[in-house]
C-alpha cells in the first residue's frame, strides 16, 4: 500500500482524526491552567501602586503631624511649666473653641500660650515703635509709656477676637447651607433611612457647598452612634453651631426621639423656618447697607462732588480778580 492509499485509508483518517481530538482536548483543558490571569495582574498592580501611593501620603501626613506635635508639646510644656492654665483659662473657652472649629487638647493649649504670648510681643513691639522709630516728642515719655502698656494690654485679647472671627466665618458657612442640607435629609428620611445614615448621606453630599458643616454632620453621625443618650449629641450640635435655627432643629428632633413623633414632619418644618431664617437675615444686611455706606459716601464721594461742581466757579472768580 503506497502512502496515497494510506492517505486515503478510513483507520488512517480516523487515527489522524482521534489524536488531533486528544490534542484540542488537551489543550483546552491546559490552557487555562497556563494562561496567566490579567485581572488579578492588573488588580495586583493597582493594589501596589495605592499602596505607594498611601505610603507617600502616610510620610507627608507624618512629616507634618510631627511639625504639629513639636509645636504642641513646645506650647505645651511652656504653658505647664508656667502654669497658665490656671492663670488665664476662662470659663466657656473650650466651647468657643470648639465652635470656631478647633477640638481637642492640643487647640486649648495653643490659645493659653498665645494669650500669654501676644501681650507680650504687642508690647515689645509698641516699645521699639514709640522709643526707638518715632522721633516724635510731643507726648513725653510718660504718654509713651502708657500707649505702649496700653498695645500690650489689647494682645490679652487678640486671641479671643482671632477664635470669634473665625467662629462667626464658620456660623455663616454652616447656616448658608442649613436649610439645603434639611431638605436633603428630609429627603433621605422619607426614603426609609435611618436618621444616622441620613445625617452620614447629607454629610457627603454637602461637603461642596459647605465643608463645615459637612464636618458637623460627621462629628453628629459619629456622636449618635457611641453616646449613651442620643439627646446629648443633638445638643452638643446646637452647642457647636450656635445658632437660633440649629438649635431649633437639635430641640424637634430632642421631641421626636423623646416622644416618637414622626421626623419627616419635624424636619420639613424646621426646613422652612430656616429659609425664613436665611431669608431674613439676608433682608436685615440690605436694610443695614444704607447706614454703612453714609460714612464711605461723605469721605469719598461728597469731596470730589464739591472739587466738581464748584471748582469751575471758583477758578472763574479768582481770574476775574
Amino acid at each position: 500500500m503506497n502512502w496515497m492509499d494510506r492517505f486515503f485509508d478510513p483507520v488512517f483518517i480516523g487515527s489522524v482524526l482521534a489524536g488531533v481530538a486528544v490534542f484540542a482536548t488537551v489543550i483546552t483543558v491546559a490552557a487555562p491552567m497556563m494562561q496567566k490571569d490579567r485581572l488579578a495582574g492588573r488588580l495586583k498592580a493597582v493594589a501596589d501602586q495605592r499602596e505607594i501611593l498611601r505610603k507617600r501620603q502616610m510620610e507627608e501626613l507624618n512629616k507634618k503631624a510631627n511639625i504639629r506635635g513639636q509645636q504642641v508639646d513646645f506650647m505645651k510644656r511652656a504653658v505647664d511649666q508656667l502654669k497658665l492654665q490656671n492663670l488665664l483659662e476662662t470659663p466657656g473657652i473650650r466651647e468657643k473653641l470648639n465652635a470656631a472649629g478647633f477640638r481637642g487638647q492640643g487647640p486649648v493649649y495653643a490659645f493659653l500660650f498665645f494669650r500669654f504670648a501676644m501681650p507680650l510681643v504687642l508690647l515689645a513691639l509698641a516699645a521699639i515703635y514709640f522709643f526707638v522709630i518715632s522721633d516724635d516728642d510731643g507726648g513725653g515719655s510718660f504718654d509713651k509709656i502708657v500707649f505702649t502698656f496700653g498695645v500690650g494690654a489689647l494682645g490679652f485679647y487678640v486671641p479671643d477676637l482671632y477664635v470669634k472671627n473665625v467662629a462667626s466665618k464658620r456660623r455663616e458657612s454652616i447656616m448658608s447651607a442649613f436649610p439645603d442640607a434639611l431638605d436633603l435629609l428630609l429627603i433621605c428620611v422619607e426614603s426609609g433611612m435611618s436618621i444616622e445614615a441620613a445625617f452620614g448621606r447629607v454629610a457627603g453630599e454637602v461637603g461642596s457647598q459647605s465643608v463645615e458643616l459637612a464636618e458637623e454632620f460627621s462629628l453628629l453621625t459619629a456622636e449618635l452612634s457611641y453616646l449613651p443618650d442620643r439627646r446629648q449629641a443633638y445638643d452638643n450640635l446646637s452647642k457647636r453651631c450656635g445658632h437660633p435655627g440649629v438649635k431649633a432643629v437639635s430641640t424637634a428632633l430632642n421631641q421626636a426621639e423623646k416622644y416618637g413623633t414622626p421626623l419627616a414632619s419635624a424636619l420639613r418644618v424646621m426646613a422652612l423656618e430656616n429659609r425664613e431664617l436665611r431669608m431674613q437675615a439676608a433682608e436685615q444686611k440690605a436694610a443695614s447697607l444704607p447706614a454703612k455706606l453714609t460714612v464711605p459716601m461723605i469721605l469719598f464721594f461728597l469731596p470730589p462732588l464739591f472739587v466738581i461742581i464748584l471748582g469751575p466757579a471758583i477758578m472763574t472768580i479768582m481770574s476775574l480778580k
